[in-house]
């Protein structure tokens, strides 16, 4: 999966318009690091590139953006739709309810943190992402529901697939820092991994990116800092388990 906010909308000067823009080309491997050997499965690591000068602002970006992307993380199936959001930084996200039932999203970890209650089936709540970061999302009832939503200030960014690879297209020549970031790896990992490239107005492959995965997040306590156990503090649980 593949993404960008605005065409051209990152510039280095006039030369920048001239040369036109560039394909960025990559491939990312998943290393078990506790077998020691190379995933099968490559897919939703989140790569972007942020510009060394910036000559457009960044409310511009986010007002051509918001005019053509809808952005929603929909609950459904117990589930939630993407897994993986990526997002303009100062964006707005729905969160619909379109299973029979109430969920409670909350994130109260990294990036921007908030509850959003219990809500019923067919509304919609919204969480303004105001700055850039990691939001880890879960819902308070379900504890098997988990999603992560990204803000970025940059529309250079790419999601890979299955098979490790990835493309940012329209990217315009200049210097830019590379970052990337994995559900499954640490920060130090994360951190390790980001580096300075220089994307020519021909493209570039980028050597292979190789991303330890050592973490996990599948387990996680509720709202409350406790493990899961519905029925002892959400009162309207058994209501709703009542009712379907």
């Amino acid at each position: 999966m593949v993404g960008k906010w605005v065409l051209g909308a990152l510039m280095f000067g006039v030369a920048s318009l001239a040369w036109g823009q560039a394909m960025v080309r990559g491939q990312v491997l998943l290393i078990d690091h506790a077998r020691r050997h190379s995933k099968s499965d490559n897919a939703n690591v989140v790569l972007w590139l942020t510009p060394k000068v910036q000559a457009v602002s960044h409310s511009e970006l986010l007002r051509d953006f918001k005019a053509t992307v809808p952005l929603r993380l929909v609950q459904r199936d117990k589930a939630f739709h993407p897994h993986i959001l990526v997002v303009p930084a100062g964006a707005a996200v729905e969160f619909p309810n379109h299973d029979p039932f109430f969920h409670n999203v909350f994130s109260l970890f990294e990036g921007k943190r908030f509850d959003l209650g219990l809500y019923e089936a067919g509304t919609s709540r919204r969480v303004h992402f105001d700055k850039p970061g990691i939001s880890y999302i879960f819902c308070n009832i379900h504890a098997q529901m988990s999603a992560v939503v990204i803000a970025l200030d940059t529309p250079y960014y790419a999601i890979s697939r299955r098979s490790g690879e990835f493309s940012i297209p329209d990217v315009p020549p200049g210097v830019y820092e590379l970052q990337v970031w994995y559900e499954g790896s640490t920060a130090d990992v994360l951190k390790s991994l980001t580096r300075t490239v220089t994307i020519p107005e021909t493209g570039v492959s980028l050597a292979a990116i190789h991303v330890v995965e050592n973490t996990s997040l599948t387990h996680h306590k509720n709202k409350y800092g406790q493990d899961y156990d519905p029925g002892t503090y959400d009162p309207l649980y058994q209501q709703q388990q009542n009712e379907n």
